[in-house]
């Protein structure tokens, strides 16, 4: 027997004087209203805009439907928003807010070109693939995938973004260089296990200055955390010094970067340096009377100690 389901309307134990009832006729509604806090900072920094200006768009103009700016800060928007899958989109492309956000005139899609699409204003998880999947050699001619990206202009983006957060130079900054586990759940290519994150994973490389990413590189798990430390430092720091010619620049990591290549760099290049040393049996000698020192604290303590030495 077919269930009659023609109820509108739920009424639930009223509240002291209050009827509380559950309607089913809300409409179009979403629960990311702070979006719009996120499209006014855009507005204000530009940010998403200078970014998409990094991409090459080799599509024919008359069929296009998504602009990359506009794909871009679908993107950029769902991300802040906690939707990390493109998967995510096959129900975002229905949000009229997250519409507006992107800058469509007209978010509840009604007046898109293809009955399929119509109700669904944004982009789909198949064309935003197209967006981060399309080979550097794209172009006119290939099939599918024509928006490319300016890897370099990124790399650039990231520094001018720092730079400009700046009224006016620092004095000093330090740069801190991280390498963590991106587990991989797949047979992806690169994939490798690494002992010490027992997992199977990527090993990305970071440059941080405070809250702001300088360098985010992928790359396999098969090698030194420090690999290509040295590049990515060479080209941030170019590039920091052109407009802050007389900024102190302090690089700082952990034991992984404590390198004597990563050393002889810097001291050529007027940066200093913070690095942490792996434990050894010399350095323990080294530093007996401070290990000593250090216990001695924090017996009397109970809290953890630091003793320094030149």
């Amino acid at each position: 027997m077919k269930t009659d389901c023609k109820q509108k309307t739920f009424l639930f134990q009223a509240q002291i004087k209050r009827d509380l009832v559950a309607h089913f006729n809300g409409g179009s509604i979403s629960s990311d209203g702070g979006g719009l806090l996120l499209q006014q900072t855009e507005k204000i920094t530009g940010i998403i805009k200078k970014f998409a200006a990094c991409f090459t768009d080799h599509r024919d103009p008359d069929l296009i439907e998504h602009p990359v700016s506009q794909l871009i800060a679908q993107r950029i928007y769902a991300l802040a928003l906690g939707y990390e899958d493109l998967n995510d989109h096959d129900e975002l492309r229905n949000d009229p807010l997250l519409a507006v956000l992107v800058g469509k005139g007209d978010p509840t899609g009604k007046n898109r070109v293809r009955n399929r699409d119509k109700g669904k204003a944004l982009a789909g998880k198949s064309t935003l693939n197209r967006l981060e999947l399309t080979p550097a050699r794209a172009n006119k001619k290939s099939r599918y995938k024509k928006i490319t990206v300016d890897r370099h202009a990124v790399d650039d983006f990231f520094i001018e973004v720092f730079l400009e957060s700046y009224s006016q130079p620092p004095s000093a900054i330090i740069l801190d260089l991280d390498a963590t586990d991106d587990p991989l759940h797949g047979h992806q290519s690169g994939r490798f296990f690494h002992g010490y994150y027992n997992n199977y994973c990527y090993l990305p490389l970071y440059i941080f200055c405070g809250e702001h990413l300088l360098c985010a590189r992928l790359r396999p798990s098969n090698i030194d955390a420090s690999a290509g430390s040295v590049k990515e430092l060479e080209r941030i720091v170019w590039q920091i010094r052109s407009k802050w010619p007389y900024v102190r620049i302090v690089i700082r990591g952990d034991s992984d970067f404590c390198r004597e290549h990563i050393m002889l760099w810097c001291e050529c290049n007027r940066v200093d340096y913070v690095l942490g040393l792996a434990k050894n049996e010399r350095l323990k000698r080294e530093i007996a009377t401070e290990i000593q020192e250090a216990k001695k604290i924090y017996q009397e303590t109970a809290q953890a100690a630091r003793v320094f030495s030149v």
